[in-house]
């Protein structure tokens, strides 16, 4: 039997993905850089967003033995490692104090594991009616 998530840990995960999504988006909004590099960075916080969404999905898609392709899987894992890449690369070579890409490299953290337990949250609760929806046979259609 699968236990749901406590309402306080579906508030510590919300309040996670909106303080690391608000905190590198507040401080790119007033960083003094160039508009490209803001989009660079925003892009690739949308981008790791997307990523381990992803891969938390495939992982528990295949737990639970729901068919997931091991190209889709690789590549889930893939665009994860690479969002993670595209940003140590990017903080690595800006012209930032130090502090400043420890604020935005702790957000993006921040942002990607409040976005795996939302996602978490959302599908454990789902789990009971998704799961009776999934698992019932359809009579005629027809009648």
């Amino acid at each position: 039997m699968l236990q749901k998530p406590s309402n306080a840990f579906i508030a510590a995960s919300w309040i996670a993905v909106g303080t690391g999504i608000t905190g590198f988006i507040s401080g790119l909004w007033r960083a003094d850089m160039a508009l490209n590099e803001k989009g660079y960075y925003f892009t690739v916080l949308m981008f790791g967003l997307f990523a381990v969404i992803s891969v938390q999905k495939s992982v528990r898609d295949r737990l639970e033995n729901i068919p997931v392709t091991d190209m889709y899987y690789g590549i889930c894992w893939f665009a994860t490692i690479l969002s993670l890449l595209l940003l140590t690369i990017g903080l690595w070579n800006a012209d930032l104090q130090p502090s400043e890409k420890g604020f935005y490299a702790f957000a993006f953290l921040l942002s990607l594991f409040g976005a795996i337990t939302v996602q978490k949250n959302i599908r454990d609760k789902a789990e009971g009616p998704l799961a009776q929806t999934v698992s019932a046979t359809p009579k005629n259609i027809h009648e």
